[in-house]
C-alpha cells in the first residue's frame, strides 16, 4: 500500500479526489438525491425502504470517502490543504453550502409546510416530513413532524462525520474517546431515549420531551408551566426528572466543571459541541483570533446568558402568581430567593476572586447584576401576564400571535436565540463563521461553565515555551478563536472560559508543547515569573504543583 510521508506543517495544494473519495461522494449525494425528490413532493412507494437507503447511503458516503482521504497517510494531522480548498477557505463552494445549509434551517423552522408537513388528506404528511413516518411511527407510533426530520439528520451528521473524525485523529486516543462519546449521547439520550419514552404518553399519562441531558439555560423552555405541570402530573418518573434537572444546575454540572472544566459538557456531551467537532470539524481555522472579537465574544455571550435568566424568572414568577393555592412557592419568595442567591454568589465572587478580575470584568459583571436585580424588582410589582405585546415585531412578520410579556419574552428568546442564533446562524454559518460561532457567541450555557471554569476549575491547559517553534499550528485550528501560540510562547498556563478542552491545540502540535490537565486551584501557577526570570523557587513550584 503506498503511503503519504509527506511531513509538510503548511500541507500541500489539494489534489484531485483519489477513487474512494468519488465512490464516495457518489454514493453520499445519491443518499442526499433521494432526500431532494422527497421534497419536492414526488411519490416514493415503500418510504421505510427510501429512507433507509437514504440514510445508509448518505452515513456510507461520509466513511468511504473518510477511508480515501485518511487510510494512506501516517499518523499525525495534516492541514490537507484547508487555506486552499474553496468549501474550508470560505470560497464559492463554501458560500454555496452556507445559503444551503442557512435555507435549510429557515424552512424547517418557519415554513414547514412547504416541506410536506400536514399537508395530505386529513393533516397526514407528505414530501420530505412524509419519507421519515415509518421511523416515526417506529419509534413512538405517530407520524413524523419536522422536529423528528430535524433530529433524526442532526445524529446521521453526527455519526457519519463523528466516524470521519475517528480516522482523521487516529493517532490521538482523547480526541477518539470524546467523539464516541458525543455520538453516544447524541444518539441515545438526544434521539433514541426520548423518542422511545414518547411512546409511554397517553389519555392518562402525559412526559414532555426530554433530552436527558439538555440542561437550563441552554434548554430555555426547561420550567415552562406546561412543561412543569406535565413532569407533576407524571407522578414519581415526572418527579424524578424535575428533581433531575434542577440538581444538574446547581450540583451535578458545577461539580463536574470544578472537576474537568466546562469540556465535560461542551466537548463530550452536548449536541450543539458535537455537531460542530464533527461535520464542522472542517472549518474550525475560520474563528476570528482578533482582540475585537474576543471583546464582541464577552459581551455577546454574556448578554445572552442575562437573558436567559430573566426569561426564565419571568415566567416561572408569572405562572407561580397564577394561584398561590397551587404551588408552595409563591411568586414574591421564588423573586426573593433569587434576588439573594444573585446577590450573595455575586458578592462571593467580587471577594474570593478579586484577583483574578479585570477592572472591566468587575464593571461588566456589575452593569448585568444591577440590571437583573432591578427587573426582580420591577416584576414583583408588576403583573407581566396582563401586558400584551405583538409578536410581529421582533419576528419580521414571521409570527403575529399576541403574547403576554412574559410569554413575549420567551418567543422572544426561542426565536431569536433558539433559533435564528443558534440554528441558522450557529449551524448555517458553519463555512463562513467557523463551527463553534454559537459556542463562542451565544451560548448562555457556555456562558455559565466559563464562569466556573476561570475561577472555580482545576482544568488548565499547561505549556512548554521552551519547546515552542511558533508555528502556529494551536492557534489556528482553536475553533473558540483563542491565540493559544501566544499563551505557548510565554510558557503560560491557558486559563480561558471560553476554551471547551477540545484538545485540537494540543493534537495538532508537532513539539507537544501543550497537555490537557486537571490539577488543583494552586496547580494552576504563573509560569510568566519563571519566564522573566524572576527570583523564584523552582523546587517549590514542583512541590507544589
Amino acid at each position: 500500500m503506498a503511503v503519504e510521508r509527506n511531513m509538510a506543517l503548511t500541507g500541500q495544494p489539494p489534489k484531485s479526489l483519489n477513487t474512494k473519495q468519488k465512490i464516495g461522494v457518489l454514493i453520499g449525494m445519491t443518499g442526499l438525491l433521494i432526500l431532494l425528490l422527497a421534497t419536492f413532493n414526488l411519490n416514493l412507494p415503500n418510504k421505510a425502504i427510501w429512507l433507509t437507503l437514504s440514510l445508509s447511503a448518505i452515513t456510507a458516503g461520509i466513511i468511504i470517502f473518510s477511508k480515501g482521504a485518511y487510510d494512506k497517510k501516517l499518523e499525525g494531522i495534516k492541514n490537507d490543504a484547508v487555506w486552499f480548498n474553496s468549501m474550508s477557505s470560505r470560497g464559492v463552494l463554501a458560500w454555496i453550502a452556507g445559503i444551503a445549509l442557512t435555507g435549510f434551517y429557515v424552512i424547517l423552522y418557519f415554513f414547514a409546510d412547504l416541506l410536506g408537513l400536514g399537508q395530505g388528506a386529513d393533516g397526514t404528511n407528505t414530501g420530505l416530513i412524509a419519507l421519515f413516518d415509518p421511523l416515526s411511527y417506529a419509534f413512538k407510533n405517530e407520524q413524523a413532524s419536522q422536529w423528528f426530520v430535524y433530529g433524526t439528520l442532526y445524529t446521521i451528521a453526527i455519526i457519519g462525520f463523528g466516524i470521519k473524525f475517528i480516522m482523521k485523529y487516529k493517532h490521538n486516543r482523547y480526541e477518539q474517546l470524546r467523539t464516541v462519546s458525543v455520538i453516544f449521547f447524541q444518539t441515545a439520550f438526544a434521539f433514541v431515549i426520548p423518542e422511545l419514552m414518547a411512546r409511554l404518553n397517553s389519555d392518562t399519562f402525559s412526559l414532555p420531551y426530554n433530552d436527558l441531558k439538555n440542561m437550563w439555560p441552554l434548554n430555555y423552555y426547561a420550567f415552562e408551566q406546561w412543561r412543569v405541570d406535565q413532569f407533576i402530573n407524571a407522578q414519581t418518573i415526572g418527579l424524578f426528572f424535575l428533581i433531575l434537572a434542577v440538581l444538574m444546575i446547581f450540583v451535578i454540572s458545577p461539580w463536574l466543571t470544578y472537576k474537568y472544566g466546562k469540556r465535560w459538557y461542551c466537548s463530550w456531551v452536548c449536541g450543539c459541541g458535537g455537531l460542530a467537532e464533527t461535520a464542522g470539524d472542517s472549518f474550525r481555522q475560520l474563528s476570528d483570533k482578533s482582540v475585537k472579537a474576543w471583546k464582541l465574544e464577552r459581551w455577546m455571550i454574556h448578554t445572552v446568558l442575562v437573558f436567559s435568566v430573566i426569561m426564565t424568572v419571568a415566567t416561572i414568577s408569572t405562572f407561580l402568581g397564577y394561584d398561590s393555592t397551587k404551588y408552595w412557592f409563591t411568586k414574591n419568595a421564588f423573586l426573593i430567593s433569587v434576588g439573594v442567591f444573585l446577590t450573595l454568589l455575586f458578592a462571593g465572587i467580587l471577594y474570593y476572586k478579586r484577583n483574578q478580575l479585570n477592572k472591566s470584568a468587575v464593571a461588566g459583571a456589575s452593569g448585568f447584576f444591577i440590571f437583573t436585580i432591578a427587573f426582580l424588582v420591577l416584576i414583583s410589582f408588576i403583573d407581566l401576564s396582563q401586558i400584551q405585546i405583538q409578536a410581529k415585531y421582533f419576528s419580521f412578520g414571521l409570527n403575529n400571535k399576541s403574547y403576554a410579556a412574559d410569554s413575549a419574552l420567551r418567543a422572544f428568546y426561542g426565536f431569536g436565540i433558539g433559533s435564528i442564533f443558534s440554528g441558522v446562524i450557529g449551524t448555517g454559518f458553519y463555512p463562513i463563521l467557523g463551527n463553534r460561532v454559537w459556542c463562542r457567541m451565544g451560548c448562555p450555557m457556555a456562558g455559565i461553565l466559563g464562569i466556573q471554569q476561570r475561577l472555580f476549575s482545576k482544568f488548565r491547559i499547561t505549556t512548554n515555551g521552551g519547546q515552542c517553534i511558533s508555528c502556529g499550528n494551536c492557534s489556528t485550528y482553536c475553533e473558540m478563536g483563542i491565540d493559544v501560540r501566544s499563551y505557548a510562547q510565554k510558557g503560560e498556563n491557558i486559563v480561558r472560559s471560553s476554551c471547551v478542552g477540545c484538545g485540537i491545540c494540543s493534537a495538532v502540535c508537532p513539539r507537544g508543547v501543550l497537555k490537557l490537565e486537571n490539577d488543583n486551584l494552586e496547580g494552576r501557577i504563573n509560569s510568566n515569573e519563571i519566564l522573566l526570570g524572576n527570583d523564584v523557587d523552582l523546587m517549590d513550584y514542583v512541590n507544589n504543583k
